[in-house]
């Protein structure tokens, strides 16, 4: 069965309850399970008002604000993915390809390496850092005037992440006061963070969602080709800067507040558009909560596997995103954007 089959046998509300109910259960799982002793007969009658004192403090002080955290940020990533593949017309993209998470990891470790420590500077800096990988890589795709073609996008953006990567590395090596705590964050992990990590975001979030209110539809035509868009009244360089901006905006507080996590923004739209068909506006709204569950997933998955220790989230994203990526593109059935 075709993806557009499928859209038109399960309508958009029955998808997002279906999901909104696996999201659901996901949170839960999120708060019930962990690494150390407080397991889910001790911290479930904390959810229903009981429990020791112990499993209330896991619960309500350590595992609430990182489900929530995991929540804005899968938000984040899912949505900016699917932005950044329709802008760029390509469903291998994510906010990698135009140099957006490089840019923003190597501007936090910078940030950090300098002393800096507050959240709200390392949010600010990431996001710049993003803005400035992705302004960096249209400009490089624009020297011979193919700014438009996704290849070509593709391929500067792969250049750049690199560069920016090897940059991130070098000072892992040459700042040892500050490279453990840089290599904790690099990873990508969601333990430790605070409520007030994912407050310090709200803004960032709600800024981009006004942007991606604004963008769908003209993301729409612009899927039609640049010509379509533009006989029906769109400007597809602005929607492509106004895109950047939001993706930057996204990827950049994300990428603050819990380090670069892999995979997400392509795995996310992909499923979205398997789901719901190739339409940017039936992707997003499937993106907001399937983003979620699949941090969350990869999150309780991350306690589980080598408790009493945890596994960063961004290997574990990592190394279940990389073969399905690869399982897909051998099966050559990428959906088209």
């Amino acid at each position: 069965m075709s993806a557009t089959d499928l859209a038109s046998r399960c309508p958009l509300p029955r998808l997002l309850l279906g999901l909104s109910l696996g999201l659901v259960l996901m949170m839960l799982a999120s708060l019930l399970f962990g690494a150390g002793e407080v397991g889910p007969r001790a911290a479930w009658p904390v959810l229903i008002g009981g429990g020791d004192s112990e499993a209330r403090f896991v619960v309500a002080s350590l595992r609430a604000p990182r489900t929530a955290l995991g929540i804005g940020i899968g938000i984040a990533l899912g949505v900016a993915g699917a932005l950044i593949q329709a802008a760029a017309r390509n469903p291998l993209a994510e906010p990698g390809l135009l140099g957006v998470s490089a840019g923003s990891a190597l501007a936090v470790a910078v940030a950090l390496a300098l002393g800096a420590s507050a959240a709200t500077l390392r949010i600010s800096v990431a996001q710049l850092g993003a803005l400035a990988g992705c302004l960096g890589v249209l400009a490089v795709a624009r020297l011979d005037g193919v700014g438009s073609d996704p290849v070509r996008l593709v391929l500067a953006g792969a250049v750049l992440s690199g560069l920016l990567g090897a940059l991130t590395s070098l000072i892992l090596l040459v700042d040892q006061r500050s490279a453990d705590e840089i290599r904790f964050w690099i990873v990508g992990s969601l333990a430790g963070r605070r409520l007030a990590d994912l407050q310090a975001i709200l803004p960032s979030l709600a800024a981009a969602g006004a942007i991606t209110l604004v963008v769908a539809r003209p993301l729409a035509a612009l899927a039609l080709g640049e010509r379509v868009a533009v006989g029906l009244g769109q400007r597809p360089r602005l929607v492509r800067l106004a895109t950047v901006v939001a993706v930057a905006l996204l990827v950049g507080a994300a990428t603050a507040v819990a380090g670069p996590i892999a995979f997400v923004g392509l795995v996310v739209p992909f499923a979205a558009r398997a789901l719901a068909g190739p339409d940017i506006r039936r992707t997003l709204w499937l993106a907001l909560p399937l983003g979620p569950i699949l941090v969350l997933g990869a999150d309780v998955l991350s306690r589980l596997l080598v408790a009493p220790s945890e596994m960063p989230l961004g290997v574990l994203t990592a190394l279940v995103g990389a073969p399905v990526l690869i399982a897909v593109v051998r099966a050559h059935r990428l959906p088209a954007v």
